[in-house]
């Protein structure tokens, strides 16, 4: 099954709402991002990734569990100081497994509950 149609179906089943937005996570083969988004309204309240000067500084390379989990930590952060301590969690397609998994435990630990 190709990406786009297992992201569609994923999708007709996870919305988020300004209650509770979505955490959406995209991995590529170098970097992992992270969105808190309200699909309601259709705004990104919160966002972060391997790409921030942050992250770069404490991690060498953004393709680690190591870089996940600080995303994870840095997204949970950002979430809570503006407020929001549900949120409902789309993997993306991917499995939960590995630098996925490293994120979003990082971002239970950090208070996110999903």
């Amino acid at each position: 099954m190709s990406n786009i149609k297992k992201r569609k179906r994923i999708r007709k089943k996870i919305t988020g709402s300004s209650s509770r937005p979505r955490l959406c996570v995209y991995r590529s083969n170098q970097h992992i991002y992270a969105q808190i988004i309200d699909d309601s309204r259709g705004y990104t309240l919160v966002q972060s990734s391997t790409l921030d000067r942050d992250i770069q500084l404490q991690s060498s390379s953004g393709c680690t569990c190591k870089a996940s989990s600080l995303v994870g930590e840095s997204i949970a952060q950002r979430a809570v100081a503006k407020g929001l301590k549900q949120v409902v969690f789309d993997r993306g397609g991917k499995l939960y497994h590995g630098r996925v998994k490293a994120l979003a435990e990082a971002a239970r630990e950090n208070g996110l509950n999903f």
